[in-house]
């Protein structure tokens, strides 16, 4: 199939945590959400995709200090390999975009060899484009991450208090837009409930009916371990969370 990049999805995972050495799933760590949202032709059509997935494993203390997102919370979704279809569908023949887009694209991949080996990469199914290797040409030398490019191009994420795929993935969206075009007035393109076309000149959100997350605030001890995980990482490089 041969992929045609006026269709971009922008994407953004949560994982049960990170590497400490070694590759992005090194100690075993899996996605427990996707959130990706459909760009055509440069407008927001409304589609997206979201799920939360159960791993087959537990979620580490500092990964759920960053994403709020709980192994209670996680009892009943479904694990990867049910979701995995209906995922690739979504994703398929699209330029694929993410922020660290190495980190995301791994874990995928990793989903992937799970499911079945034959499958193959995310590559051999999208291009991948990684926003924060093009925020480090535009803005060399500077901090890049989400929060910052946001302030930089005057996009309100007020409402970003954990991270979350799908929120993430929406902001990331305008970010990538204003980062490759300029373009200030961003809308959404496609149909309504009644097939009739639509083209607000206001970003709409995707309202998500899932329950609101239990938030569970970090002791002391585990603010301390966590702040030097991030003295770990930062030894490899720019550290996304600072």
């Amino acid at each position: 199939m041969k992929a045609s990049y006026d269709r971009i999805i922008v994407l953004d995972t949560e994982t049960t945590g990170m590497n400490r050495e070694g590759g992005p799933v090194y100690e075993g760590h899996k996605i427990i959400e996707i959130g990706a949202v459909e760009i055509v032709n440069r407008k927001l059509t409304g589609r997206h995709f979201h799920v939360y997935i159960k791993p087959d494993r537990e979620i580490d203390p500092e990964a759920i200090s960053v994403h709020g997102i709980t192994d209670e919370f996680l009892v009943g979704k479904p694990e990867y390999a049910a979701i995995h279809e209906e995922f690739l569908a979504f994703i398929k023949g699209a330029e694929l975009v993410a922020h660290n887009a190495p980190f995301d694209v791994s874990f995928m991949d990793n989903e992937f060899q799970t499911v079945d080996p034959s499958i193959g990469k995310t590559e051999d199914y999208c291009k991948v484009t990684d926003t924060l290797a093009m925020a480090r040409k535009i803005f060399p030398g500077k901090r890049n991450n989400l929060d910052v490019l946001c302030d930089r191009y005057g996009i309100d994420n007020s409402h970003r208090t954990l991270h979350g795929a799908l929120l993430d993935a929406e902001i990331l969206a305008d970010v990538y837009l204003l980062m490759t075009g300029g373009q200030t007035t961003l809308s959404f393109s496609g149909t309504d409930s009644n097939g009739q076309d639509t083209n607000d000149e206001s970003i709409r959100r995707v309202e998500v009916g899932t329950k609101k997350l239990k938030i569970i605030h970090a002791s002391a001890d585990e603010l301390i371990e966590h702040e030097a995980q991030l003295d770990v990482i930062a030894k490899n490089g720019s550290c996304l969370w600072r």
